[in-house]
């Protein structure tokens, strides 16, 4: 039998075919997908075999097709080692809110690099821009710029007042979709409202440190009605990059990406050499000084190794 994985607790999978049909199932043995190493050898969105034995009503899992994209992070208990998000993923959406809590540039950056690193479409969804004060609006018309003008699309929504929805709902239309964000920025409660009847749970917010709270256990693939797929990830606080060398970050920016074989010097840092074309396309304003500022802190290995936040 054929599936795909929608949900991994780690030790069972729930593995669901092309008529909807759902199995708990278990891995065969060991299993080591080749050129990965990870602290999870399945994880959601992989395209499985598996046999139901006899009578029982647990499948075992004997197969795992060859990914062709897949997302990581740095394992949270094992620090050399990395846990995959998801797999087999179509485009990859973070959810970011400005305020309530909110979610630096730093962060969003970095989960952009990742996604560059390994050739899936981001997208940025600001989130919660109804309880956004006048400052808050004025800054996200400016990151919205930002982020636009270097080819990443944006949507702004409102779970609460109905707004973007159907522009969301049309980028998600028909594809694979992995969602992320910190706990709090209102995953839940879009999808909630995009896709009735899920009920996924939804959390409060900290009025002391004004940061979510997780809601989401584990990562989970929910069909939508409409066409596609989401992977809901539970509340990810750090995104700590484990395979980008310090040389290659420039290169995951697309901004600065064209302007590389124009410095002077092969292994140019872009930071105090001369002739470096990313140095004087930020003297003329080419280059935004808040990207530019967070490809510095990302030029610290402290900052790539365990996902340091930046403004």
């Amino acid at each position: 039998m054929k599936g795909i994985v929608t949900k991994s607790t780690g030790s069972s999978y729930i593995v669901m075919c092309d008529d909807g049909t759902r199995y708990e199932c278990r891995l065969k043995g060991k299993f080591k997908i080749k050129d990965i190493s990870s602290t999870n050898p399945l994880s959601v969105g992989d395209n499985v075999g598996f046999d139901l034995p006899g009578d029982k009503t647990v499948g075992l899992i004997s197969e795992i097709e060859d990914r062709r994209n897949y997302i990581v992070r740095k394992s949270i208990k094992l620090s050399k080692r990395q846990h995959i998000i998801a797999c087999n993923i179509d485009q990859a959406v973070i959810i970011v809110t400005l305020a309530f809590p909110r979610t630096s540039t730093g962060f969003i950056d970095r989960f952009l690099i990742t996604a560059e690193e390994y050739h899936i479409p981001a997208f940025i969804v600001f989130n919660k821009v109804d309880l956004y004060t006048d400052y808050h609006l004025d800054y996200l018309k400016e990151l919205k710029e930002i982020y636009e003008n270097i080819g990443y699309g944006c949507i702004i929504t409102s779970a609460t007042e109905n707004k973007g929805l159907d522009e969301f709902k049309g980028l998600l239309k028909g594809k694979i979709n992995l969602l992320v964000g910190h706990s709090g920025v209102g995953k839940s409660a879009l999808i909630n409202v995009i896709q009735p009847g899920l009920n996924l749970k939804l959390g409060k917010i900290s009025e002391y440190h004004l940061k979510g709270r997780h809601t989401t256990t584990f990562a989970e693939m929910h069909p939508l009605s409409f066409g596609g797929f989401i992977i809901d990830t539970p509340g990810i606080k750090e995104l700590g990059m484990i395979h980008v060398k310090p040389e290659e970050i420039a290169g995951y920016f697309p901004e600065m990406r064209a302007l590389l074989p124009k410095c002077k010097f092969y292994n140019c840092t872009h930071v105090h050499e001369p002739d470096c074309a990313v140095l004087d396309a930020l003297e003329k304003g080419e280059i935004n000084t808040l990207r530019y500022r967070n490809y510095l802190g990302m030029l610290n290995d402290e900052g790539i190794e365990k996902g340091k936040e930046w403004e």
